[in-house]
């Protein structure tokens, strides 16, 4: 059962056999360095990368979706995408929002 269970998986129109598989896999390296730059000081974060990272994540994964045949290991990625990214923007936005650092920006 286990054995028929692989083969399906191997078989698969977006399986290990294709790039379909592949990139998606490889995709995860953008938010696995998301993750890692949690421990970076907000005011480091940029609006313009942490945005396109959210609209990318959020725009395949509705791709993902449509597609035929669905590809669940690139909605997958992409969901994690879009939500590392998305608490990266609200890491900036707090930070830049707070009022210790308007007070700082105004004397400046």
């Amino acid at each position: 059962m286990a054995n028929s269970k692989l083969q399906a998986i191997w078989n698969h129109p977006a399986g290990p056999k294709t790039i379909h598989f592949w990139a998606p896999t490889f995709k995860w390296g953008v938010s696995i360095a998301n993750i890692i730059d949690y421990s970076k000081p907000p005011e480091q974060l940029s609006y313009v990368q942490q945005s396109a990272l959210t609209c990318n994540g959020l725009i395949w994964a509705r791709n993902s979706l449509i597609i035929t045949p669905k590809n669940w290991n690139l909605f997958s990625v992409s969901i994690g995408m879009a939500a590392t990214s998305m608490f990266q923007l609200s890491r900036k936005i707090q930070h830049d929002l707070s009022p210790k650092n308007q007070q700082a920006a105004a004397k400046a």
